[in-house]
């Protein structure tokens, strides 16, 4: 009569084997579960911005669609005088487009400049150690409250400007443009920096062979190279100040005027929406609506900015 059990050899090879394959199949086995949580994290995280994006959209659609009902929307683009919780009430929210942009130019004006010469700096001409010590020191600017430069720029640079302007009124355009214009200082000057560092260096060995100086280099080679990413982060800069909410209520005042005097008083639209936010309007009213309306426009700007600096990212960026 044969016997079913497994003679001692046999027995060898199939734990032999078990020790072999179960190692391999096991890390196989973690690799997939692995893959398959963090593919479902990942996805969750995704589906969640995106969950966010169509409730803001809808919230905003649902409570505007009620005050276009009652106000056309060529009177509230192109009408020049907003008073909605004044008689006679007007709905024209071109002074408070044009407070915004007053107030984004300005800062823009500060810096873009600014902040690409401070990112031609980094990423050309510092050492290695400095670069190290300045970049986190200037990225500091990025995470003071916006509440602190409202305040910097009544209590600090408004009187200085006073100084130079006389007439400059206390809550004005001027200081506000220039402190937001510090405060977005760091966005420019990271994003542009990361995309010079970017750069091949044998695009730069090339220029320096064929004579070329640092400065040259750092003008003519290198910014053109990385020029996707730094009008994209010129872009994203521009609509962070368009956006901006506590600085320009503190410091640009609440008088919308439609103007391109920066000494004088004028409102944006994210300090109109804080001030009606106050309490200054009865819930569900029209007035109360401006507040969606006025939202629905000033996210709509911001996403063709957005659009526009995706488009230039595509339409220039060069792979190395």
């Amino acid at each position: 009569m044969e016997s079913s059990l497994p003679t001692v050899g046999e027995s060898s090879r199939v734990a032999n084997s078990a020790n072999n394959v179960t190692p391999a199949f096991r890390r196989r086995r973690r690799t997939t579960i692995e893959g398959s949580v963090v593919k479902w994290i990942f996805f969750g995280c995704a589906f969640i911005s995106v969950l966010t994006t169509i409730g803001i959209v809808f919230t905003l659609l649902s409570q505007a669609i009620g005050f276009f009902f009652e106000v056309s929307v060529w009177e509230f683009i192109s009408g020049t005088r907003w008073t909605p919780i004044l008689k006679p009430q007007s709905y024209g929210v071109l002074p408070l487009v044009g407070g915004t942009l007053l107030v984004a130019v300005i800062a823009a004006a500060v810096a873009l400049p600014l902040g690409l010469s401070i990112a031609i700096f980094l990423a050309e001409y510092a050492p290695g150690k400095v670069r190290r010590i300045v970049k986190p020191t200037l990225e500091v600017l990025a995470g003071v409250p916006t509440v602190v430069y409202g305040y910097f720029a009544l209590t600090f640079v408004t009187p200085i400007l006073r100084g130079v302007f006389p007439d400059m009124l206390v809550f004005n355009a001027l200081s506000a443009g220039l402190v937001m214009g510090i405060m977005i200082i760091p966005m420019v000057s990271s994003l542009s920096e990361d995309a010079m560092v970017s750069v091949p260096r044998s695009l730069r060995n090339a220029a320096f062979a064929l004579g070329a100086t640092r400065f040259e280099v750092s003008l003519r080679v290198v910014v053109p190279a990385a020029l996707s990413g730094i009008v994209a982060s010129f872009i994203l800069a521009i609509s962070r100040a368009i956006g901006e909410t506590m600085l320009v209520t503190i410091a640009a005042g609440a008088t919308p005027r439609l103007t391109g005097n920066p000494l004088e008083s004028i409102q944006t639209m994210t300090s109109y929406i804080v001030q009606l936010s106050l309490g200054e309007a009865a819930h569900g009213s029209l007035e109360f609506n401006t507040i969606f309306a006025v939202g629905l426009l000033l996210f709509l700007m911001t996403l063709v900015m957005n659009l526009l600096g995706f488009w230039v990212v595509r339409r220039w960026r060069m792979k190395y």
